[in-house]
């Protein structure tokens, strides 16, 4: 784990399965055997270093007859499965009146498929653990509720072109992928735009960004890096990258025509 916050949580949910257990009289391979689990998760998860997943806490209470004391951590173990950048950031486009994003190199973390957000955890290097890829999507897609929360924000995206053309996880994946940006674009409250390669004026040189405007008009920014992602407060900063969002949209095809152009751009793949 690689935060306090998250390791304080699984210990915690490690040391009730521990208790549970013991005031029931089994042993960890008699618990691993009861919920369809090996000895060797049964120890990990009692000791805090592994997360149980939904059925395991579920499985759990009914064998040691917890009476839902289980069950019922499965909320903040699911919020600890997250990295931290991510809860940090999840919460702020929870609370976004307004979200703005450009993305330089790949479909931006909220337009992404599971299968093309797999393809580039997987491709990371150092190499995650399967474990560790399935951490990171199941992280990326719970994110992608702010698309769904009432009342609705606000949504805008400028992808590079090349993001549309690069073939990452395969072109089956891309393909798909191109699809699922024409299904969100053709919601009413979310924006899509390419910025096209041709361009010979560009206003986000400096790299991706993403801005987000709070209820009580606060605002926040986000930058990611090739080591460190960051959350941007500062009020110069913040009003830096408004300023350069605003002349990437100008610069870059208009909704509609950027849908055109992804429909284009699959024509071509196929």
């Amino acid at each position: 784990m690689e935060d306090e916050e998250s390791e304080a949580v699984l210990r915690t949910v490690g040391r009730q399965v521990r208790m549970w257990r013991e005031a029931a009289g089994m042993t960890q391979p008699e618990l691993g055997a009861a919920i369809g689990y090996g000895e060797d998760l049964v120890s990990s998860v009692e000791r805090g270093r592994r997360i149980p997943k939904p059925d395991f806490l579920d499985n759990a209470d009914e064998a040691l007859g917890a009476g839902g004391k289980l069950a019922s951590m499965k909320e903040d173990v699911e919020k600890a499965r997250y990295p931290k950048k991510v809860r940090d950031l999840a919460r702020l486009e929870d609370e976004a009146v307004e979200l703005g994003a450009y993305a330089g190199h790949h479909i931006h973390g909220l337009l992404q498929t599971p299968e093309y957000a797999r393809a580039l955890y997987a491709m990371r290097r150092p190499a995650f653990t399967e474990e560790e890829v399935d951490r990171y999507v199941s992280a990326r897609m719970a994110r992608k509720a702010v698309f769904d929360r009432v009342p609705r924000a606000q949504l805008t995206f400028v992808q590079e072109e090349v993001t549309l053309r690069r073939p990452l996880g395969g072109r089956m994946v891309l393909r798909q992928q191109l699809e699922h940006l024409l299904e969100v674009g053709a919601l009413r409250h979310v924006e899509i735009q390419v910025m096209p390669t041709a361009r010979e004026d560009h206003a986000g040189m400096a790299g991706s960004l993403q801005l987000l405007k709070l209820r009580g008009g606060k605002a926040f920014g986000h930058a990611e890096g090739q080591l460190h992602n960051r959350v941007i407060s500062e009020p110069h900063e913040i009003q830096t990258l408004d300023l350069r969002y605003g002349i990437i949209r100008s610069q870059a095809l208009t909704p509609r025509e950027s849908l055109a152009f992804i429909e284009k751009v699959m024509g071509e793949e196929t």
